[in-house]
């Protein structure tokens, strides 16, 4: 099945780009309210899976007995972008944790924003595993490896404790068999899953309505994991990218993966929502989920607003000036 076009991007009024995609929306009684595309379709998390695979440390006493800030807790769910504020935070939590940077399995990076980058050059700094996109997510695997007796080294193998225990997390968040999960490896080095995409989405509507887990820790620590990224927005991107918009709002849980992958919950509503797009791109992110919740009716306009004012359907050249338009096509 081909899915449908769901963007499209006009240069002079001629057609330029097309982006297939699917997407799904789930109410809490996990009924499908809108679907377009093959919603049954396996779609890998990439980094919106970091949220799950997250619920481990949250489910310890790690944060209190390391006297971890909220900012650092944050990092266990991030996508850090290298900013000033990242770099001392991923310092801060390592020399908390009591980990070294060589136990990282991830590859050495420079910062990604590229004014962080620049600086970063500029001062003759090498790459480093802990400028790595996914840092604060393998700290946290580090810390609950340790803190458990886990070996270190192979932290990243799929039959390492921990990493059977986030399967075991992904299937009880996504309420699909394990023998019908895909398996694989992400950019990091770590495992990720994929899933049919109305499962994601019926995952990610656990963090707004945790009382549809069973587990009373595993909800707990869902709770944890929503109330640090809400407190600390800039930590799991940065500034300006649709994941810090998105949390600034205290009603949304949201997380992107690459290659076109994008999650989100509205707490009040307790609704979900997760869409891939097939071309991977993460350019048409903002105005896609702002379509989305405008048909919704979501009651924060500013939310909204903030999502187009990263990208609207306007489309500008490098001196600012209107040159094409983006249209969703819901």
């Amino acid at each position: 099945m081909t899915n449908p076009v769901i963007v499209e991007e006009y240069r002079g009024g001629h057609l330029e780009n097309s982006h297939q995609g699917i997407i799904c929306v789930v109410n809490d009684r996990k009924e499908v309210i809108y679907e377009k595309g093959n919603i049954e379709s396996h779609v890998y998390y990439r980094s919106a899976m970091k949220l799950i695979q997250a619920i481990p440390i949250f489910s310890t006493n790690i944060i209190d007995k390391y006297k971890l800030t909220q900012q650092e807790a944050a990092l266990f769910t991030a996508s850090q972008r290298g900013e000033k504020y990242h770099q001392e935070a991923l310092e801060s939590l390592m020399d908390k944790l009591g980990l070294t940077e060589d136990l990282l399995i991830c590859g050495a990076s420079y910062p990604l924003n590229d004014e962080a980058k620049e600086q970063y050059i500029w001062n003759h700094k090498p790459k480093r595993k802990l400028l790595h996109n996914c840092a604060g997510k393998h700290l946290g695997f580090l810390a609950y490896a340790k803190e458990n007796g886990f070996d270190l080294t192979s932290y990243d193998h799929p039959n390492h404790p921990l990493q059977t225990e986030i399967l075991a997390h992904l299937f009880e968040l996504s309420e699909t068999p394990v023998e019908n999960i895909h398996k694989g490896m992400d950019g990091c080095g770590a495992p990720v899953y994929g899933v049919p995409l109305k499962n994601m989405a019926i995952s990610y509507l656990k963090f707004v309505a945790p009382d549809l887990i069973k587990d009373e820790k595993t909800a707990q620590a869902v709770i944890k994991i929503g109330e640090v990224m809400n407190a600390h927005p800039e930590i799991i991107a940065s500034h300006n990218f649709i994941c810090s918009v998105l949390l600034e709002d205290d009603n949304i849980i949201a997380k992107g993966g690459a290659q076109g992958v994008y999650c989100l919950a509205l707490k009040n509503e307790r609704i979900s929502i997760a869409l891939k797009v097939s071309s991977g791109s993460e350019l048409v992110w903002p105005i896609l989920v702002a379509d989305i919740l405008e048909k919704l009716n979501y009651s924060n306009k500013k939310t909204i607003e903030n999502l187009l004012a990263i990208r609207s359907e306007e489309i500008l050249n490098d001196n600012g000036k209107p040159i094409g338009e983006t249209k969703v096509r819901l």
